[in-house]
């Protein structure tokens, strides 16, 4: 492989880990529209805040609530969801603090509990409320909350109801947290580290790396906001514009709301609106893509490990006739590369007549020296595009391949105690790097002397740096890329590059 060739490859690859360091410090997420982020958080009715302090809720106020697919653990005096753990996804807990909370300062008592629904109950000399939550069977909820006025002023109850907390605490799965907000005019996604205010909003998202929560509410006017609790903690919810209960009238408000897996297929069979929380980055459309094609094959074979390997397979293959190309332009530069070392001993003291000859050199034989390039700029979208998709998909946590145990996660063949600086043995990184060395090895062999030179620094250099890239690299990731890097091997022994 030719020298610009493997240096594009690495910088694209330095970039995407760059990028997923960098975002873990500071979570940067793309915001689309103009959104007023510094504008300081204002509504036409003041929103009442939660105390600025983390407050220990007792054991005895918990109470779990278990449904078929899930279970919810409420806080009854907030009338709260604080957590809810998924049985279908390998326990999986998406912590949100107290969702759905409205009144802060209101203590409620639950009052009725039945097979899909829970009742909390609220009530003073002045007014009585009630709050349902009805539970569907596709991780939906219907959340209605009643106000009855029993005084003879009117009551003007403008709480914020809080979708959930987003805690940064610097550890690397919370730069998967951010925010998605649907107004009128177009959908943004959102900093979820940075208090923000939105006028007018039809629905809102959270999300972690595989979950999220989204709320709409069928009637009303209401803001949106993302606010800062401490340092570490940001609330993200819904702001009424006006929510007044006239003397002896009683009102009702219904939430739609969605607490479960990022899954198209499901949000979409839900309200397909609601499928621009799950998002993908810059190559979206090829990320969703790459997901519906893994899962059909996933549909053939019933295992996720094998899914990605035909995938491979078939994305080769369908790259073949540019690949081919590839190889055809680098054993092309191979043969001209003793009349370019003849030209740059012959004009070493003029580099613009040089790379006037070279040019020339090039059109002679019909050689385009940025063929080796094309099979590159196709395949790395797909590999970024594969990255966001993996590193997003809760089908491929906890999925097992061989003597992987999750191809969300390294592949870890077998731990090391702790306290040694590389704790885990990563094998399929390890055999990546052979792989690229004995491609590199058959490239150098049939090199001219003069491109032997540079070779042989790249024989060791490439295969050690994209071995520590792809080091703790999702297993999936990984696995693709040797599939796909073990095929450009054998291709090359078959085009002849062993001679």
């Amino acid at each position: 492989m030719e020298k610009r060739t493997f240096l594009a490859i690495i910088l694209s690859i330095v970039i995407v880990i760059a990028w997923s360091v960098i975002t873990s410090k500071f979570y940067p997420v793309e915001n689309k529209g103009v959104i007023n982020q510094n504008t300081p958080l204002t509504t036409s009715a003041p929103i009442i805040a939660r105390p600025m302090v983390t407050q220990k809720i007792s054991p005895s106020s918990l109470f779990k609530f278990s449904l078929a697919k899930q279970e919810v653990i409420f806080t009854e005096s907030e009338a709260a969801i604080q957590e809810v753990q998924f049985q279908e996804y390998q326990n999986y807990k998406l912590s949100l603090q107290s969702a759905l909370l409205w009144g802060d300062e209101l203590k409620f008592g639950k009052a009725r509990v039945s097979g899909s629904s829970v009742e909390f109950i609220y009530a003073d000399q002045e007014k009585r409320i009630k709050k349902e939550f009805i539970f569907n069977p596709n991780y939906s909820i219907d959340l209605r909350i009643e106000i009855d006025n029993m005084s003879n002023l009117q009551l003007a109850l403008n709480f914020p109801l809080i979708l959930g907390d987003l805690k940064f605490e610097g550890k690397p799965a919370q730069q998967y947290q951010d925010v998605t907000v649907s107004s009128p005019e177009k959908i943004a996604h959102l900093n979820a580290h940075k208090e923000t205010t939105i006028p007018e909003v039809k629905f809102l998202g959270l999300r972690d790396r595989y979950f999220c929560a989204i709320i709409e509410p069928t009637a009303g006017r209401y803001s949106a906001f993302i606010r800062k609790v401490n340092s570490n903690t940001f609330q993200v919810g819904l702001q009424p514009s006006d929510w007044i209960v006239l003397p002896g009238q009683t009102t009702e408000r219904v939430f739609r709301i969605y607490l479960g897996p990022q899954d198209l297929k499901i949000v979409n069979s839900i309200n397909p609106d609601w499928t621009a929380v799950i998002h993908y980055g810059t190559f979206g459309l090829i990320s969703e893509l790459l997901l519906q094609l893994l899962r059909i094959i996933y549909q053939m074979v019933h295992s996720w490990g094998w899914a990605i390997v035909i995938l491979s397979i078939f994305i080769y293959f369908m790259l073949y006739p540019l690949t081919l190309k590839q190889m055809r332009s680098m054993k092309a530069m191979q043969a001209l590369q003793p009349l370019i070392e003849e030209l740059k001993r012959k004009h070493k003291d003029s580099p613009q007549r040089l790379n006037k000859e070279i040019m020339e050199l090039y059109r002679e034989h019909k050689v385009n020296p940025f063929g080796g390039c094309l099979p590159l700029v196709l395949q790395l979208p797909i590999f970024f595009a594969l990255y966001q998709a993996i590193m997003r998909s809760i089908a491929l946590k906890g999925a097992q391949f061989l003597w992987i145990k999750d191809l969300s996660e390294p592949d870890r063949l077998f731990m090391l105690p702790q306290n040694l600086p590389l704790s885990e043995i990563n094998i399929l990184p390890i055999l990546m790097a052979i792989g690229m060395f004995v491609q590199q090895k058959i490239s150098l062999k049939a090199a001219s002397p003069g491109a032997a030179e540079q070779q042989k620094m790249m024989l060791i250099l490439m295969p050690l740096l994209f071995g520590v890239i792809f080091y703790r690299m999702p297993a999936a990731l990984v696995l693709y890329w040797f599939v796909n890097s073990t095929l450009m091997l054998i291709s090359q022994i078959k085009a002849g590059y062993a001679k």
